[in-house]
């Protein structure tokens, strides 16, 4: 479970420091901390706050380009593997 959010949220450290805005930023920022608490924690992450997540990362690829973009998509489309693992193992 963690591996998947792992690379996720490494791809996020990545586009935080290629992004051009500091509102993308901040929105990454945001993400990987949520991450970090699930990686670092017991406990399942909440689909509806992954939905979240995800939402902030969509909304942020929309305003990045290059470098920036293609390591947020990287990132989602991690964490939406994550959940349809997730989902299945229920």
């Amino acid at each position: 479970m963690s591996e998947r959010l792992q690379q996720a949220r490494d791809e996020l450290e990545k586009a935080a420091n290629s992004a051009d805005s500091d509102d993308v930023r901040e929105d990454i920022h945001d993400t990987t901390d949520v991450f970090a608490d699930y990686i670092r924690g017991d406990r399942q992450p909440d689909h509806a706050i992954l939905d979240e997540q995800l939402n902030t990362l969509r909304q942020a690829r929309t305003r990045a380009d290059g470098t920036t973009e293609s390591k947020i998509n990287s990132a989602i489309e991690g964490v939406e593997d994550y959940r349809e693992s997730s989902y299945q193992d229920r």
